[in-house]
């Protein structure tokens, strides 16, 4: 009689109309209905963690237990980031630093020096970043992604960090990143952020000259201007940003 029960209740767990149905009660769930690909669960918070292992484990045998627990997962998720511990959908500025010259200069001094910089880079900025309230969201080569409360976190930070980054040499090259800052509401996926906001922080670090930093007009309303010297970068249209987008070189007075 177990044996008969127990294969009645693995042909229900397994039934594609009881998964089709669970499916749909997901999309009516809060959180995101997607939960369990690589993307939404790439954070390091304990939903985006369980939710890996989660789907390692049933992905080979797609069933109704797998997906009560994502969903129970992605309503979890939902609730970390309205409490705070996930960005969501908040206002937040995003910014995108790289190092000039670096790749042209890894080319003769090889991989091991250049392995050895980005740590030196590394232990200079994540500090100056964390202790102005950012949150390093990537690392990308020599450059990385990283999100603060506001713009003048965002500022503050930098200009730290370009500060730490004097003392750190290397044979033939010393290190300057220009960086770019734009404030939105970007969507959170995960541990990372996504949509046009994220595409305009990047685009304007592209366009930074060595030691300078691009803000947008949106970024720049949160800054003291009095503070600072604001020059207008003319001819500002690449793809993946606004056409009517403002972008401003800014540094700090003396």
């Amino acid at each position: 009689m177990w044996r008969k029960i127990g294969a009645r209740a693995r042909e229900l767990e397994q039934s594609p109309g009881v998964v089709r149905a669970a499916r749909r009660l997901r999309e009516a769930l809060p959180g995101d209905s997607e939960f369990g690909d690589p993307l939404s669960t790439a954070g390091s918070e304990q939903p985006q963690v369980v939710g890996r292992r989660l789907s390692v484990l049933t992905e080979q045998r797609p069933g109704l237990l797998r997906e009560a627990g994502l969903s129970a997962l992605q309503v979890w998720s939902s609730i970390s980031e309205k409490q705070g511990r996930g960005r969501g959908k908040e206002r937040v500025a995003v910014v995108f630093t790289d190092l000039a010259g670096f790749s042209d200069w890894t080319l003769k001094a090889g991989d091991d020096e250049a392995v050895r910089l980005l740590r030196d880079v590394d232990c200079a900025m994540e500090p100056a970043m964390r202790e102005h309230g950012g949150e390093v969201v990537k690392r990308m080569g020599d450059g990385m992604m990283a999100v603060f409360g506001d713009s003048k976190e965002a500022l503050d930070a930098l200009l730290d960090a370009r500060e730490r980054l004097a003392d750190v040499q290397a044979d033939g090259y010393k290190p300057r990143f220009r960086a770019g800052i734009h404030v939105g509401k970007p969507r959170k996926l995960g541990g990372d952020y996504f949509g046009v906001d994220v595409n305009i922080a990047a685009r304007l670090a592209q366009q930074a000259s060595p030691d300078e930093v691009l803000v947008s007009d949106t970024a720049l309303r949160d800054l003291d201007a009095d503070s600072l010297k604001v020059k207008k970068k003319r001819r500002f249209k690449v793809k993946g940003v606004p056409d009517d987008l403002q972008a401003y070189s800014i540094t700090p007075r003396s």
